[in-house]
């Protein structure tokens, strides 16, 4: 029973709890919706009061609030192709969207259609910067390459001046160095023989009966033959005439080719017996392209390097440009005399040179910032609000960094050195190079297989496309597009190696792009940099005839960082797209 009692006790005291908790709970509530209705009660006095105050009170608070300004339409835009505009609203010519408004004092348009606009998010992933046009010396590095050959002013080809027979041989060895008046041959000859006879005989008759002409004549004849005072001065004294003549080196020098000389080898007038060639000073000949004639000058110094002494540099300046033009390569041969006392560097060896080339101070642009997209080169200067405005440049000479303007550009003015191409790609899918905007008439949306023609411009030149790039770049597509990430590391190396290889405008827009791919740590690091490469490079297959295309083009209207991107596939009609991969891997559409 006791047990019982407890019980009770336990559950009325509980009962009683609960019912204080239910009356507080239901206090308050009643406060809140007391409370609620005086602030309805007092709303509704407010407004009672204001629509009884007189029309002239109301008036005088419409003139004292401010005035709403109406905004002023612009023109009309396609959000998709934002070069379809018009003056009236309507529909996009080429997907049928309804075309949006844009006002004058909308911030993210350009007032001008030379500028192109982009959200500090957009500027920031693709790593937009700018460099200040400047003022200064244009330095270039010219590089050439050229072969080491001998004086030609101390080069002699000895040869034989009598028929005879080699009797003795004294220099057998090609590359021996040998020294003025030394014997290299000894040759019988019975021509030799007669005409000393017949000058000896004129000296022993004597001036009586031999005239001096004649006298003069039969010892010329003997110098003609090969044959040096100091021989006919042994001839005279000895009074016995000799059947050989002995051929000596005119100069210093050494051997560079041996002819017919060879013991015991019988041996007629002209017949080259020997070939030399002075070393002690050499010559670096290269050939100078016609462009770069108007940067050589003469005793510009030159830096020559050799393959025989790696890491030495011998400096020496221009000695000779020759002004005859090649027809056949348009080059000019240029002249860099060496000094080589040690006799180190070789005879017809290949050489490098090294002109560096500063011109006085001008008005200087990074050539990073110079795109050459269109017919004339064009830089993307920074303007007010974050745009960036279109200039067409006239340029002058080209260094190694910069390049000199003639025209378009300030000095202090910053261009865009890093990602000006993909500006420039936002630029001409807006129509944005052309003067004044592109208005359209809202017409009907065509149908679905003239989608985007619009877009391509089949006037623009062709570019060649090296089939290596292609594939490479194909298969980094398909393995972002299949979400595998060590599939696109395995390829990234022979996709930057094919940019690198590549040449001409191919080269110049894709190569900064290209710079810009790493392996990343995952997909998504690496799609953002592929996605502005991508665009590019299937802008520049967009470029060439469609039966001509090496791959097909898609595109993707909602990618990450520009928007709107373009892809490459090839002989493969179903789309994949490499932005987003699994995520949404169908999203896009082949352009023709």
């Amino acid at each position: 029973m006791k047990l019982f009692a407890i019980f009770i006790l336990i559950v009325a005291s509980g009962i009683a709890s609960g019912s204080a908790a239910w009356f507080l709970a239901n206090r308050k509530h009643e406060a809140k919706l007391h409370s609620a209705n005086e602030q309805i009660q007092t709303q509704a006095k407010l407004i009672k009061e204001h629509q009884l105050k007189p029309e002239g009170e109301k008036q005088e608070q419409s003139q004292s609030a401010p005035a709403k300004t109406e905004r002023k339409v612009r023109l009309y835009r396609c959000p998709m192709h934002p070069h379809v505009t018009s003056a009236k609203p309507g529909k996009c010519s080429i997907c049928g969207m309804n075309l949006t408004a844009v006002y004058d004092d909308d911030e993210s348009a350009p007032a001008d259609e030379t500028h192109v606009k982009l959200g500090s998010a957009s500027s920031s992933v693709i790593g937009v910067s700018t460099t200040p046009v400047k003022v200064a010396p244009l330095r270039r590095t010219l590089r050439v390459a050229g072969i080491i050959s001998d004086d030609e002013t101390r080069h002699r080809i000895l040869s034989a001046r009598v028929p005879g027979r080699i009797e003795k041989l004294h220099v057998n060895q090609i590359g021996l160095e040998v020294v003025r008046d030394q014997p290299l041959a000894t040759i019988y000859s019975p021509d030799v023989l007669t005409a000393q006879r017949i000058y000896l005989e004129n000296l022993r008759v004597g001036s009586a009966i031999i005239s001096a002409s004649d006298m003069a004549s039969s010892r010329e004849k003997l110098l003609a033959l090969g044959l040096v005072e100091e021989d006919i001065r042994r001839i005279e004294e000895s009074k016995k005439p000799e059947a050989t003549l002995v051929v000596r080196t005119p100069f210093d020098g050494t051997i560079i080719s041996r002819g017919k000389a060879n013991e015991g080898q019988y041996v007629n007038v002209n017949d080259e017996l020997f070939e030399i060639g002075d070393f002690s000073t050499l010559w670096f000949i290269f050939d100078a392209y016609e462009r770069d004639l108007p940067t050589l000058a003469l005793n510009q110094k030159v830096s020559v390097t050799l393959p025989s002494q790696p890491g030495e540099t011998i400096t020496a300046p221009i000695d000779f440009i020759d002004p005859n033009l090649n027809e056949t390569t348009r080059t000019v041969r240029v002249r860099v005399v060496l000094p080589n006392p040690q006799r180190r560097i070789l005879y017809r060896q290949t050489a490098n040179g090294v002109v560096q080339i500063e011109t006085p101070p001008a008005l200087l642009v990074p050539r990073s910032a110079v795109l050459h997209t269109r017919e004339r080169p064009v830089a993307y200067v920074t303007a007010e609000s974050g745009a960036y405005q279109l200039r067409e440049l006239k340029l002058g000479r080209v260094g190694d960094d910069d390049a000199e303007v003639l025209d378009g550009l300030k000095e202090g003015e910053h261009v865009v050195t890093q990602a000006a191409l993909l500006i420039d790609s936002q630029a001409q899918l807006s129509h944005i190079s052309s003067v004044g905007h592109h208005e359209t008439t809202p017409t009907p949306p065509p149908p679905a297989d003239a989608n985007d023609h619009a877009l391509h411009d089949p006037a623009a030149p062709a570019v060649t496309l090296p089939p290596a790039l292609i594939q490479a770049a194909v298969e980094a597509t398909a393995a972002l597009a299949a979400d595998n990430l060590d599939d696109y590391r395995k390829h990234l190396p022979s996709l930057k190696a094919a940019v690198r290889q590549s040449y001409g405008t191919v080269h110049d827009i894709l190569d900064p792009l290209a710079e810009k791919l790493v392996p990343g740590e995952d997909l998504k690091a690496v799609r953002r940099p592929f996605e502005g490469f991508s665009n590019a490079l299937a802008e520049l297959v967009r470029a060439r005839p469609v039966e001509q295309r090496p791959a097909k083009i898609f595109q993707c209207r909602m990618s990450p960082v520009l928007g709107t991107a373009l892809w490459i596939q090839k002989d493969n009609a179903e789309v994949k797209n490499p932005f987003f991969g699994a995520e949404m891997p169908n999203c896009g559409a082949e352009l023709k």
